[in-house]
């Protein structure tokens, strides 16, 4: 379910929530929940693309706007945020990132750093059901209190060692929260970036979090609420190829 519009806001809209022979046990039990969830895996299966239309407020700048994402399986990704009278898009096509850059207008290939954000951001169900493709392991870390919840930890580690904590709702198992570290595009510094998602609903033959709150070093920075969600629109691989 960043972001961008500058790289790093948005954080990990599509979670990689999987199961596989590298988990423990406990591990593999409350990833298969998180599954189930979501609308398990035969819902998870069928889905292969993904379009998600709503409006952000960048908190921080005093700034609001729209946004629609679309992912397409298994890892292509384009995100188009208006703000202010100006479209910002990024894109990657499975191989290539790019964006447009809001200071020129012009659409270049994106920085290493962003391009490695956005290539996480476009994992999508795939990587969900099939993690030994991605080299994504996760870890049972018990349990940490989220506002009044005792939630379930798990620590996520991707194949470039990087890592994000993900908070399980104890009773629903929905992703209450994520942590992860990212770098500033504009400072360069490395920041602690938190997710909390809220308003679940059902999206057949889905469960999806409506409104998202981005929080960096424990202050607000951006709002995030999805007024649509469609699943299967055929999506052209051309949507997310860079323009020539």
């Amino acid at each position: 379910m960043r972001k961008y519009f500058v790289p790093g806001l948005i954080v990990m809209l599509f979670l990689s929530l999987v199961s596989s022979p590298v988990f423990s046990q406990s591990a593999k039990e409350l990833v298969e929940k998180m599954i189930d969830a979501q609308g398990g895996r035969k819902a998870l299966e069928a889905v292969k693309d993904t379009t998600i239309q709503g409006t952000m407020e960048m908190i921080q700048y005093g700034m609001k706007g729209t946004m629609t994402i679309y992912q397409k399986e298994p890892n292509k990704l384009r995100i188009e945020a208006e703000v202010m009278g100006m479209t910002v898009t990024q894109g990657f096509d499975g191989e290539k990132a790019w964006w447009t850059n809001p200071q020129t207008g012009a659409t270049e290939v994106m920085p290493e750093r962003m391009a490695q954000d956005i290539k996480k951001q476009a994992l999508g169900n795939d990587s969900i059901l099939n993690p030994d493709k991605y080299g994504i392991k996760y870890e049972a870390k018990g349990k940490e209190k989220v506002q009044d919840k005792d939630c379930f930890l798990l620590e996520q580690t991707l194949p470039d060692g990087s890592k994000s904590m993900i908070y399980l709702d104890p009773v629903t198992y929905l992703v209450s929260k994520t942590k992860t570290k990212t770098v500033d595009p504009q400072s360069g510094a490395e920041i602690n970036v938190e997710t909390i998602f809220a308003d679940y609903q059902k999206v057949e033959p889905m469960i999806v979090a409506h409104s998202m709150t981005i929080l960096h070093d424990g202050a607000e920075f951006m709002k995030m609420t999805f007024s649509k969600v469609t699943y299967n629109s055929n999506l052209d691989d051309a949507k997310f190829a860079m323009p020539k």
